[in-house]
């Protein structure tokens, strides 16, 4: 049995010469965060707009839970909940006149499920405000809320956090993090930032040129990303060869210094000192350092990153 709620198969989409997204093939599974990663204008809101019907794909095919999608299949449309780019709003109306339009659009006969998601997204000091008076992340605040009015099965979220600051950034993120855990709620989230994506997503998918160039597990991150001993000393060349002659493969780096990416120098830093004092040539600089995840996001897409 399938339990993939999102799927596609080698779905494009080309607008003359352009080829947006290029023969993506995606496997959303139920339940799960799946981060969707790539620089503005790799495919991602693309993507998402074929998977909520609102394009059409050039070649292709996109399931969601199962069914493909279709222009005329209205009722797919009752469990997904999406907020792509601008949240576009009525601008002279209020947070909560805003949501008493979605709640009758959906037809939800609960009117407490404004208060409820108001509740959920913190628009309670904002809901009788007009939201040309809102700030950019109260705005994307209340996009989210829209999503999440009809308690969807799915949701699909182009760059949730954008415009919020770092508290309002954990607090998206950990009510993602609720909706999949505790109410398995399948969420597919964009973004151009790995760091914050690997923080809450269990997958990721990253995306460059409209192709799918890295599909990984985040808890591979970690031992993904390159670690190395840097060492410096007042005479390079014979730090080199000592090093070489005790068994390591020292290279020189464009600063010129010295760098070791074996694993045994890396976690024993302390042997490769000794060795260097013992032999007449102690290191002034002796330091593990670790790639970060925006450098392994910009290595992956071939963009400079990684160590230089």
């Amino acid at each position: 049995m399938n339990t993939d709620s999102i799927r596609t198969e080698n779905i494009s989409k080309h607008y003359g010469d352009v080829h947006a997204v290029s023969k993506l093939s995606l496997n959303v599974r139920k339940g799960e965060i799946y981060g969707f990663l790539g620089l503005n204008g790799a495919g991602k809101t693309t993507t998402i707009r074929m998977l909520l019907g609102l394009i059409r794909p050039t070649s292709g095919t996109a399931f969601i839970k199962g069914k493909e999608i279709s222009f005329n299949n209205i009722e797919l449309w009752k469990s997904v909940g999406s907020l792509v780019e601008i949240p576009y709003s009525y601008p002279e109306l209020t947070v909560r006149e805003n949501l008493e339009i979605i709640r009758r659009l959906r037809f939800i006969t609960d009117k407490k499920a404004i208060d409820r998601v108001i509740d959920k997204l913190r628009l309670g000091a904002y809901e009788n405000r007009k939201v040309k008076n809102l700030s950019l992340g109260n705005n994307q605040r209340l996009g989210i809320a829209k999503a999440l009015i009809h308690n969807p099965e799915i949701l699909l979220l182009d760059e949730p956090t954008n415009g919020l600051d770092p508290a309002g950034i954990y607090e998206i993120r950990e009510l993602l993090s609720d909706l999949a855990l505790n109410q398995g709620v399948t969420i597919l989230v964009s973004s151009h930032i790995l760091g914050e994506v690997s923080r809450f997503a269990s997958r990721i998918g990253i995306i460059h040129e409209g192709k799918l160039v890295k599909e990984i597990d985040t808890s591979q991150l970690e031992t993904l990303c390159s670690r190395r001993l840097l060492i410096n000393a007042n005479d390079i060349e014979m730090t080199r060869s000592i090093l070489i002659q005790n068994g390591y493969l020292p290279e020189k780096t464009k600063d010129n210094l010295i760098e070791i990416k074996d694993e045994s120098a890396i976690s024993r830093p302390d042997v490769v000192a000794t060795i260097m004092v013992n032999a007449g040539c102690p290191p002034t600089l002796l330091k593990v350092e670790e790639e970060d995840l925006e450098s392994y996001f910009l290595k992956t897409i071939g963009m400079k990153g990684g160590f230089q």
